[in-house]
């Protein structure tokens, strides 16, 4: 059995008989056209929606386990910073909900800030920051807490292709470095070549081919 495991995943609207192993540190990117399901995987993964057949992570089924215990980091499509807080606030929101020391959220934050190259931000709030730089920190949020998967929706959709550039080869880096396992969801093709090792093709539901490479 794989890292992460769906097994005849099916949802009233959208995903139909969807079986799909993922290894463990593996940098799964599924594509398609809007609509075709793409979000919702990640949705199910997170525990956000429900759905019929088995999801398992390490051997372990998670259904039915609420989405604050599946241990998975989530940037959507659309980046929710806390406006009132500032960028060093925003990463180490997760690790004070988690009652970690003060110290060791400094060294956390600091080191994660330093690695995505956004030292310089950590007194900005997020209504003065670039779409790129809203995404390091979104990143930065989301795998502060070392989640067992990350999930990527469309991350760069919404950026200009040079800063789209930058950070596709700061996320290939970073999962080289944490080999973390990551589901991306994109309809970029671009983004298949320079970060998958496995790519998965989803329309209307059904996913119609995987394939290493």
């Amino acid at each position: 059995m794989g890292y992460i495991k769906l097994e005849k995943i099916n949802t009233e609207y959208c995903l139909k008989d969807v079986n799909l192993t993922i290894k463990k540190g593996e940098f799964t990117v599924i594509i398609g056209h809007s609509g075709a399901g793409k979000s919702t995987i990640l949705n199910i993964l997170a525990g956000f929606i429900a759905h019929e057949g088995n999801l398992y992570m390490e051997e372990k089924l998670l259904n039915g386990i609420p989405t604050q215990k599946r241990e998975i980091g989530y940037l959507h499509q659309a980046i929710h910073l806390f406006p009132n807080l500032n960028v060093f606030e925003n990463i180490a929101f997760g690790l004070k909900a988690q009652g970690a020391h003060k110290n060791s959220i400094n060294e956390k934050v600091s080191k994660m800030m330093d690695m995505l190259q956004i030292t310089y931000l950590a007194h900005r709030y997020p209504k003065n920051l670039s779409g790129g730089e809203k995404q390091r920190v979104g990143i930065a949020r989301a795998i502060i807490t070392q989640p067992k998967v990350l999930l990527l929706d469309e991350p760069l959709s919404s950026l200009d292709p040079k800063t789209a550039e930058s950070i596709r080869g700061e996320l290939k880096l970073l999962h080289e470095k944490l080999q973390l396992t990551i589901v991306y969801v994109t309809h970029n093709l671009l983004d298949t070549d320079v970060l998958a090792d496995k790519v998965i093709v989803l329309e209307e539901g059904k996913i119609v081919e995987q394939r290493a490479k």
